[in-house]
């Protein structure tokens, strides 16, 4: 059994103080969105820019839920 695979293939329940920190996350990806959507021109890039600001996101509460 590899526990890595386990780990990241199950249900994590939030922990206490999680909820605020993955809203804090988010909170601050959407400022930069914002930001983005503001400054860039429509194109590939600020589409790419955007798709890898919510794989940001994901991925940085991904590292709070599955390794607390």
């Amino acid at each position: 059994m590899n526990q890595q695979i386990e780990n990241n293939f199950k249900y994590h329940a939030p922990k206490d103080g999680q909820p605020e920190r993955y809203q804090a996350i988010r909170e601050k990806a959407k400022e930069l969105a914002y930001l983005i959507d503001e400054l860039c021109p429509n194109s590939r890039e600020k589409s790419l820019a955007m798709t890898n600001l919510e794989q940001t996101v994901f991925w940085a509460n991904a590292g709070i839920a599955r390794n607390e």
